[in-house]
């Protein structure tokens, strides 16, 4: 089946954090405290390529690019302490659950996210759609971070699927970038950037919300699929 001349996807492999949770507050609450309780403050830029990356990443190159990199062992248990006190406040991106139930019954679905074994539980408990996915690739199962493609890579193993048989829906510059790499029809959602910012790091299309990407499926419409022209 297509979509214009877009070819619909066997699957849909799902970010996480800012994709069906809106996860990015609570992490950036706890990483400034964190922070700032080590006398750093980093820009709104250092922020950015944050997102989408594990913690034990980002936070070990702010950490070194600031002089400090023996602060990371605290720094690090620190935002983990500080983000679980928080949690409880997690909540789901409008209208993600209810597009996994809807999806679910279309198209294969997956999940391939940074996010840690802990973190990501805690998500399934606000979604309550996690027995759903037919793959789920955590921190735990994968090496390499976004932007690099390997968290993508395992999900479609896991799937027996190409690239060309999937869209990636992600909110991250980071997250986009690694679909693009991965092969993958990369979807990005505006929770977290804006269209023009989604569309540079390699958006295929963009959408606002879930309803709109339902919509998009349902009616096959062709108006928003070549945003670029």
């Amino acid at each position: 089946m297509t979509i214009g001349n877009l070819r619909l996807p066997t699957a849909l492999i799902f970010d996480l954090d800012g994709v069906l949770v809106d996860s990015e507050p609570l992490h950036r609450r706890a990483k400034e405290q964190a922070l700032a309780e080590i006398g750093i403050a980093p820009s709104e830029s250092e922020y950015d390529e944050l997102k989408g990356r594990p913690d034990e990443i980002g936070l070990r190159e702010i950490v070194e690019k600031k002089g400090v990199p023996e602060r990371f062992p605290e720094l690090i248990e620190r935002k983990s302490q500080l983000y679980r006190d928080i949690h409880h406040e997690l909540q789901e991106v409008a209208g993600a659950a209810d597009f996994i139930r809807w999806a679910k019954s279309h198209f294969r679905i997956a999940l391939a996210t940074s996010s840690t074994p802990y973190n990501r539980e805690v998500a399934f408990g606000v979604l309550g759609v996690g027995d759903l996915f037919e793959s789920v690739v955590d921190s735990g199962r994968h090496q390499r971070p976004k932007p690099d493609p390997e968290v993508f890579q395992v999900a479609m193993t896991d799937l027996d699927l190409r690239p060309a048989d999937c869209w990636i829906i992600e909110d991250s510059l980071n997250g986009l970038r690694a679909a693009k790499s991965a092969g993958c029809f990369a979807v990005g959602i505006t929770t977290t950037f804006g269209a023009t910012i989604l569309r540079a790091a390699g958006a295929d299309i963009v959408v606002e919300s879930f309803p709109e990407l339902r919509e998009l499926l349902e009616d096959k419409r062709v108006a928003v699929l070549n945003p670029r022209n």
